[in-house]
């Protein structure tokens, strides 16, 4: 069985990390969606709620599992015997990070393969940072996460009542 894991930090899921997962679960046997719990980054969802919120979205996937990663990505490969490494690609500014992490784990665990992946086109330019600061100023995210995911949102960032700006959904 071929097993992949597609980490990240997910702070919110996007079509384009939707768009990469539903890809990746196409290629292989399962696909573990790794949410990473790293607090240096300061999410601003929990991880998990981030874990809900990927699971809501793919739960037509059979093969697909969301977990907690805690600690390196090379031990957690192992501990779900995952052979393949999933990382997206949106710009070349995405490789020369992308590139240097694949090397970092090939040395610690020369048993595993990275694959890069590009999301749809529409989804290129789309990243967790731009949408939360979308939704911060109240913008309409609803052509990069699902209504779920905008609801979460909404509830970190609720309209702005005396402001008259436009909520972050039609």
């Amino acid at each position: 069985m071929k097993r992949a894991i597609y980490p990240g930090s997910f702070d919110p899921v996007t079509f384009g990390h939707l768009d990469i997962i539903r890809r990746a679960a196409a290629i292989f046997d399962g696909l573990v969606v790794g949410v990473a719990s790293n607090a240096a980054k300061e999410p601003l969802f929990p991880v998990q709620e981030r874990i809900t919120m990927i699971t809501r979205s793919v739960g037509d996937l059979p093969n697909v599992e969301v977990r907690e990663i805690q600690g390196l990505l090379v031990d957690f490969c192992r501990e779900t015997n995952c052979h393949t490494i999933i990382r997206g690609l949106r710009a070349n500014s995405d490789f020369e990070y992308e590139f240097q992490m694949a090397l970092m784990n090939r040395r610690l665990a020369p048993e595993l393969e990275t694959l890069f992946l590009t999301p749809q086109e529409e989804h290129t330019f789309v990243s967790s940072r731009l949408v939360k600061e979308v939704a911060h100023f109240n913008g309409d995210v609803s052509s990069f996460v699902p209504p779920h995911v905008i609801d979460a949102l909404r509830e970190k960032f609720p309209p702005h009542a005396t402001t008259g700006t436009q909520s972050i959904s039609p």
